[in-house]
């Protein structure tokens, strides 16, 4: 970190104006999702990040909720794909159809044109449907038919999954998980917070079952924050120590693979939003450490408990200093 320098006020301004946003943002999620305050904040890590999350966690606990909550905090829009056996790439990219009075092919954009997607039960579906997110996952864009289609900047994919060993599942391949930048869960709500929502639910009739959110933010705000983010600073030894921890998992039996290049440039982006949340302007060791289960767990296929194996993987490398 540089000392010795004041910031500016405008630069003080923006700060402060950033910091609203996000706040703004925790807000809603928080009433819409209660008591996950944990789980919020490795969201809004992943948004800020430019990842992509994956929810590996049992039907009915708020998954669906938390998406449509955050798509209308950032004044985006919405979409969600329901994954089954005999779903297509093109139910989630769109296809062209021949219009009669034009006697041209017209393009109907697919769900995959929004800022925010669900994918629930994204394991449900085929490999052949689960690769049609890859390339807008990792460059923004879609082809279809050889024509390019750009996607929104901030496109941010939310999938859910079953586990692994419930009937009718296809396992992601490790290319398809390394598109996520962290996998979380959301479990059971603390028995305070699930009293509190049988009691918001007593009332007269509403054919939606959500609070009434309005947005916060708007997409262009969110780009904003995402590039302010990327400029957080990460020190020489701090990069050095990503790289030592990147070398074990690949050096270690029990992990199969090890992190890729892109998993640490991922890595390396999620600790830069942690410290942005904690009111940061520069990257500590804790930050990779405190996101290693998210990133990790999505990336490392393992038998037996892969948060045991982080913590070895963590315990193996020497905390650096940091530089002056």
């Amino acid at each position: 970190m540089i000392t010795g320098t004041k910031p500016s006020v405008d630069y003080c301004h923006e700060i402060h104006l950033h910091r609203s946003m996000v706040n703004r943002i925790r807000d809603l999620l928080n009433r819409s999702l209660l008591g996950k305050p944990h789980v919020i904040e490795h969201v809004l890590a992943c948004l800020l990040a430019r990842g992509h999350l994956l929810i590996e966690d049992l039907p009915g606990l708020g998954k669906t909720t938390l998406a449509k909550a955050l798509a209308t905090s950032i004044g985006g829009r919405f979409s969600r794909v329901q994954c089954t056996p005999d779903l297509l790439p093109g139910d989630i990219t769109g296809f062209s159809v021949f219009n009669q009075k034009t006697r041209e092919f017209e393009f109907l954009p697919g769900p995959i044109f929004a800022e925010v997607l669900l994918v629930d039960e994204i394991n449900r579906t085929s490999p052949r449907t689960q690769s049609a997110l890859l390339e807008a996952m990792a460059e923004n864009q879609v082809t279809v038919e050889n024509v390019r289609y750009d996607l929104a900047e901030t496109f941010f994919v939310i999938a859910t999954q079953n586990p692994s060993d419930h009937h009718g599942t296809y396992p992601l391949p490790e290319a398809q998980l390394d598109r996520f930048a962290m996998k979380l869960t959301i479990g059971y709500p603390h028995q305070d917070h699930e009293l509190e929502m049988l009691a918001s639910a007593v009332g007269p009739c509403c054919a939606k079952d959500t609070p009434t959110i309005q947005a916060v933010i708007q997409p262009a705000d969110l780009h904003h924050l995402q590039q302010h983010v990327a400029a957080i600073k990460v020190s020489k030894n701090v990069r050095r120590y990503l790289v030592d921890l990147a070398t074990v998992t690949r050096q270690n039996g029990r992990c199969s693979p090890g992190l890729s290049p892109r998993g640490v440039l991922t890595w390396q982006r999620v600790a830069q939003a942690w410290a942005f949340l904690q009111e940061r302007d520069f990257v500590i060791p804790d930050d990779i450490q405190t996101v290693a289960d998210a990133v990790l767990g999505v990336r490392l296929n393992t038998r037996g408990d892969t948060t045991d194996l982080i913590q070895e993987i963590l315990r193996t490398v020497k905390v650096p200093v940091l530089d002056e």
